[in-house]
């Protein structure tokens, strides 16, 4: 999994191959079924099956229950966690990552590494990170990604740290904190170069081009992230493709090529719908509203105020926060643009107030600021 990428087409025929074999040699609910069982789970979530996910990941965690050693469980809450993220159920996947990562021993669990290809612990920080921003706790949700990056340096199995580092620079690329993306993913490249990891090695490279797209380099950062989205691709990685795509689509957008970032907007919006992967998806909308603005005319205001609802009706379903945030400001804006400035009040107000912490990062600011406008 490390050197070919997790949905590697041969590395999922071997496990549906060692799931057979334990079954026919009696060994359900030993420690090599729950290794096989997360096997061809990760490969339907890596490989955008998000169809599957959910049915794989309630099986792991019923059998899981019944065990009395508490490292299947963790995994079971995990992956059951990261399986509603992926199909946008953000609020339900917080208690479950929150009792996955308070699960973690490592005398007890520290070998688990090696049968599920890195330690339990740090993927149980960087899955609940990535839920707390959803659920609007920002700091909270830096302070448990650098606690996952400590935990993974600590460690010391390679595998584990570009794991962590990568999921740690998308709680940071939530946050549109280029800065500390850029850090962490060159990290990501430099470590999956040396030791070969093929699906880190493109991952990284795509974050790398977003924070290169964002300080400037934009020609330079658009190159990167297309050469990343194919070295995914070739991997049989599938699941992050929509959030790629709209990073490539605002790369796009800051080279001016509206029309374009749009056509790659409506792509990811359709990889969506394909893969049943809808982690993006209220963002993606958000963003296609401001491709249709950037294009002008009168119509595509209609068509971008659209889009904004679309966005914060999908974020609320979501239980995101942040994305809802992110799609009210833009609508806002829109409104405030049309003289309709007291809707515009009465939208973003209550969702700002809903905020306790991040009010340093620039979702909070902008809105903070639009306010201030609108008074």
């Amino acid at each position: 999994m490390g050197a070919r990428g997790y949905a590697d087409p041969e590395i999922a025929a071997l496990l549906e191959r060692s799931q057979q074999l334990v079954i026919e040699t009696g060994g359900l609910g030993s420690a090599l079924h729950f290794s096989v069982l997360y096997g061809i789970w990760v490969v339907a979530y890596v490989g955008g099956n998000a169809k599957r996910l959910l049915d794989l990941a309630r099986e792991f965690l019923s059998l899981a229950e019944s065990q009395a050693t508490s490292g299947p469980c963790l995994i079971g809450h995990r992956i059951r966690g990261a399986s509603l993220m992926v199909v946008g159920n953000y609020r339900e996947a917080l208690p479950h990552l929150t009792l996955a990562a308070s699960l973690y021993q490592p005398d007890e669990h520290r070998e688990l590494a090696f049968r599920y290809g890195q330690d339990v612990g740090a993927t149980a920080l960087c899955y609940l990170a990535w839920a707390l921003w959803h659920n609007g706790f920002l700091a909270q949700a830096t302070l448990t990604a650098d606690r996952a990056i400590r935990h993974a340096r600590e460690f010391g199995h390679a595998h584990t740290l570009v794991y962590t580092l990568w999921h740690a620079a998308t709680v940071s690329l939530l946050a549109r904190d280029a800065v500390r993306v850029s850090a962490l993913a060159n990290e990501v490249v430099g470590i999956s170069a040396e030791h070969g990891f093929a699906m880190w090695l493109a991952y990284g490279n795509v974050f790398e081009g977003w924070a290169a797209a964002r300080r400037g380099e934009v020609a330079a950062g658009i190159g990167r992230m297309r050469a990343g989205i194919a070295a995914a691709a070739a991997t049989g990685a599938r699941l992050f493709e929509p959030l790629f795509l709209g990073l490539l689509a605002e790369g796009l957008a800051l080279d001016g090529s509206a029309a374009e970032a749009l056509a790659q907007l409506d792509a990811a919006v359709a990889a969506a719908a394909r893969t049943g992967n809808a982690a993006a998806l209220a963002d993606l909308r958000r963003s296609r509203g401001l491709a249709l603005q950037s294009l002008g005319a009168a119509a595509n205001d209609d068509g971008a105020d659209v889009a904004f609802t679309q966005a914060i009706a999908e974020a609320r379903r979501q239980g995101s926060r942040f994305y809802e945030l992110r799609a009210a400001t833009s609508l806002a804006r829109l409104w405030r643009d049309q003289g309709r400035g007291a809707e515009a009040r009465d939208l973003l107000a209550p969702i700002y107030g809903w905020f306790t912490e991040g009010f340093d990062t620039p979702d909070l600011k902008e809105a903070k600021a639009l306010l201030d406008e609108l008074v």
